[in-house]
């Protein structure tokens, strides 16, 4: 069914609009203007909506919302009306398998990506469908099942006609290109070099050349071709479990890594698989037992070093050991282009503390801001330096989603709900914190003058000066 006005509305997108998750390009800076600096559950309410529970973050078009969520057993897309908050449609998405998740993840993290009237979701449970403006379903792509422990966190983005993925996990970690129209897959590449991870990739479109694709995963960060999948370039020394988006300015690009282990001034040098198995392969078979290794050597290092979940330890996976222990959390600032590996010629600098575990990294007005457990931070895109490092008084706690900007103004949320308004400067300073008194792990969006904040249990929408 062709829906009326569909042209005129992907016409009138603009990049103001935010139709992805983190708004333009995953960037989370707006244009807009007028924004309130005070509300909560009562103050500046244009409107709440009660949702069921779910991480993802609301996607818009010039009139709807889309957000996914999960009610028992069952996954949803629900869309809402923009201006009201009025749901006007719920669909269920297949599941017959069910992920394990990590208590602060969930079944319905990946946020959806719009078109200007069609949305896209993913649902690590499923795969990927798309939906018209009334609900009808367009395509349906099943994926997986898939290995990765903590659940899926990695969000779908529109590129050139493309719905891309990156579908990252212990085993078989691949990068996918759907055509948006029709499903139909473009294009896969795999990624053997990468295990878990859950960052949201980011177009790369240089003065000279076809656009690209960025790609954070396990150890490195990666460029590929849009049009084919190709892998052009990449930068090592990264950490382990990479979650954020990267954040491009011109020909800057700048990631964002950390996990734990990370942080150690002192590493411990690991063997070669040789020499461990000649020391601890009791029975010669190759491999490594959890009853061939040591003591130290404990049963949440064999779970997180037994990849494919077979009770052993082979070559494959005692790399990938030797390659966590040695990474390292940074932000990495890296000049765009080149092929094969460029990590001598073109990283610019590297920071390395108070990294964010999940928040993606800010870049507004010509610096760059970071939240982590209450401490924020600003630096010097140009070489790294900090300008401004403190903690936000009276709103610490963990921050799992990402800072936005707009009007001079940053705005992010702690878990606990508190959502802290800050002038944005090298110098910051809090200009307000606003209570809503609910879990919140999913990031706000910022347009036309409204802010949108989604908790485990509503989505709000503030505006100034509402009576």
């Amino acid at each position: 069914m062709r829906w009326p006005g569909l042209l005129l509305i992907q016409i009138a997108l603009t990049a103001g609009d935010w139709t992805q998750f983190r708004g333009p390009n995953g960037s989370g800076v707006s244009p807009s203007k007028g924004l309130p600096e005070h509300f909560d559950m009562i103050k500046n309410v244009v409107w709440r909506t009660a949702l069921p529970l779910g991480h993802s973050s609301p996607v818009f078009t010039a009139g709807r919302i889309f957000v996914t969520a999960f009610e028992g057993k069952t996954l949803l897309t629900i869309c809402l009306e923009r201006a009201s908050g009025k749901v006007l449609w719920r669909r269920e998405a297949p599941r017959e398998r069910e992920e394990y998740f990590e208590h602060t993840n969930g079944p319905a993290s990946p946020s959806p990506v719009t078109d200007g009237a069609n949305v896209y979701v993913f649902f690590g449970d499923f795969g990927l469908l798309s939906y018209g403006p009334e609900g009808n379903e367009r395509w349906r792509l099943p994926l997986g099942p898939f290995n990765n422990v903590n659940g899926h966190g990695s969000s779908p983005i529109l590129a050139d006609g493309k719905l891309v993925l990156i579908c990252d996990q212990d085993t078989g970690s691949y990068l996918l290109a759907v055509d948006a129209k029709s499903g139909r897959v473009l294009w896969k590449t795999m990624r053997p070099e990468c295990t878990r991870g859950y960052a949201t990739p980011a177009v790369y479109r240089p003065k000279n050349g076809p656009a690209e694709l960025i790609v954070p995963g396990s150890f490195e960060v990666a460029s590929y071709a849009i049009g084919t999948g190709e892998k052009l370039w990449w930068v090592r020394g990264m950490a382990w479990q990479l979650k954020s988006v990267p954040v491009i300015d011109r020909d800057r690009i700048f990631v964002s890594g950390w996990e734990i282990g990370g942080d150690q001034e002192r590493r411990t040098k690991i063997p070669e698989f040789v020499k461990a198995l000649a020391e601890d392969d009791k029975n010669h078979d190759g491999k490594l037992s959890a009853g061939e290794m040591p003591p130290s050597y404990g049963s949440e290092w064999f779970a997180d070093t037994d990849l494919n979940h077979d009770g052993y330890i082979d070559e494959r996976e005692w790399l990938f050991y030797q390659a966590r222990e040695a990474a390292e959390n940074c932000l990495v600032a890296i000049r765009g282009g080149g092929r094969g590996d460029v990590t001598r010629s073109h990283v610019l600098w590297r920071y390395r503390k108070a990294l964010p575990n999940t928040a993606s990294p800010l870049f507004y007005e010509g610096v760059i801001y970071l939240v982590r457990d209450g401490i924020f931070t600003s630096l010097n895109p140009e070489n790294g330096a900090v300008y401004k490092q403190a903690r936000l008084t009276s709103a610490l706690g963990h921050y799992w989603s990402s800072p936005v900007a707009a009007d001079g103004r940053i705005f992010m949320v702690s878990e606990d709900g508190k959502v802290v308004v800050l002038r944005a400067a090298p110098e910051w300073e809090i200009l307000a914190i606003n209570n809503l008194d609910e879990d919140t792990f999913a990031t706000p969006a910022i347009l036309d003058g409204r802010i949108y904040v989604r908790t485990r249990v509503a989505l709000y929408c503030f505006a100034k000066r509402v009576t």
